[in-house]
């Protein structure tokens, strides 16, 4: 899926837009009971309350492809033969409405998701979405459709409790306390099934979502997808970083890794403003390039590329917003962390004086020290020089 695909979704989460009819889910306590069974209908719901459904569905479509939003690829033997596949098609094929199918998939969850020891709400609503065409120009003709886009949509939330506070209580004009209560919070991860590719159902494909890049539930993928975990951002982060640092040895240099930050800064920065909705997306090879241009031998580049074939796998499509963090630009040693606008990382050189190694910054105008101004001066001032 691409963002335009995603964003596209997200505007169903509406009750006037979308066809969702009823909201089901369980919930359930630290210890992996179930503590109450939810299948409501949405249109009995005060409108308030069903908006609030229907924004903890959409949550889980949000963030960036790559970070939060994960391809889930099934395999051919799955799709045919698959147990977890199957039982997601039945979920999707009887809209939801079957209880044992539904009872089977909450136990597949509760078996697999480690939540610590918090409680949690598992949401599930199905949606059949009308597709409109698009005419040349690729504005929607809301009249015209000859597809529709059946899926179900799942949001795992924690649920947490409140704090006793002070409320103020009209009909008596006083503060009192509020009795402590349990409040659904965003969703930890989520999922739609099947994915929404060129504007049809893929059902080679899922759409995984997770709330924080850095921790996508692997176990989840594993028990209810049963398919390969995909490298989380900081994963993918830490195997660039290390490809670099094992293979560059002593050329890793902070003018090389100066060169490489700026070069996939840019790339992130041009398709941003392209406003391509593919996600972008570089090759190892163009990495490589890269590296030459800083004058890195030979050698060291096809090390580099080896060490991420084996970090990435062979021929794979590198997200350079998850290689590096593009806002910014830090330089760290035992005394001091140095922090640099990205788009002027360049300014920061490398110089051995008398034998010393330094960091030079130009310090040009509005030098602060602590958040108070201070001059810089080109030498000490001396006795005679105060006259």
């Amino acid at each position: 899926m691409n963002q335009k695909e995603v964003a596209e979704l997200r505007k169903r989460f509406k009750p006037e837009k979308s066809a969702i009819s009823r909201i089901y889910g369980c919930y359930v306590n630290s210890i992996g009971e179930v503590v109450s069974y939810l299948d409501e209908s949405l249109g009995m719901m005060p409108q308030e309350e069903a908006e609030k459904y229907l924004n903890l569905l959409k949550k889980s479509l949000s963030g960036g492809l790559g970070k939060n939003l994960i391809d889930v690829v099934f395999s051919t033997e799955q799709v045919m033969e698959g147990e977890e596949h199957k039982l997601l098609t039945s979920l999707r094929s009887s809209a939801l409405k079957d209880l044992e199918t539904r009872e089977a998939f909450y136990k597949k969850v509760i078996d697999c998701l480690d939540m610590g020891d918090i409680n949690y709400l598992i949401l599930l609503a199905h949606d059949a979405y009308d597709v409109p065409n698009r005419n040349p120009d690729g504005e929607a003709q809301e009249d015209a459709s000859d597809t529709v886009f059946s899926y179900i949509i799942c949001a795992v939330c924690p649920v947490k409790e409140c704090k006793v506070e002070l409320g103020y209580f009209p009909g008596e004009n006083e503060f009192h306390s509020c009795a402590a209560g349990q409040v659904v919070s965003a969703p930890e991860l989520g999922f739609l099934f099947p994915a929404f590719d060129n504007r049809a159902a893929n059902l080679y494909n899922a759409l995984f979502y997770t709330r924080k890049p850095d921790e996508i539930h692997q176990e989840f993928i594993d028990g209810v997808f049963h398919t390969e975990p995909p490298m989380s951002a900081a994963e993918q982060k830490e195997a660039f970083e290390s490809a670099l640092t094992d293979s560059l040895e002593e050329s890793c240099s902070i003018e090389v890794i100066q060169t490489v930050h700026e070069r996939l800064r840019e790339r992130i920065e041009e398709h941003k403003d392209s406003k391509n909705p593919e996600p972008l997306s570089l090759t190892v090879g163009e990495v490589g390039s890269i590296l030459r241009e800083c004058g890195v031998a030979e050698a060291r580049v096809d090390a580099f590329q080896e060490q991420c074939g084996q970090r990435f796998g062979e021929g794979a499509a590198l997200s350079p917003a998850n290689l590096i963090d593009s806002g910014k630009f830090e330089v760290k040693t035992e005394q001091a962390t140095i922090s640099v606008d990205p788009s002027c990382s360049y300014m920061v050189e490398t110089r051995i004086i008398d034998g010393v190694k330094y960091l030079l910054i130009p310090a040009g105008e509005g030098v602060a020290v602590n958040g108070l101004p201070v001059t810089v001066r080109s030498a000490p001032e001396t006795e005679e020089e105060h006259g």
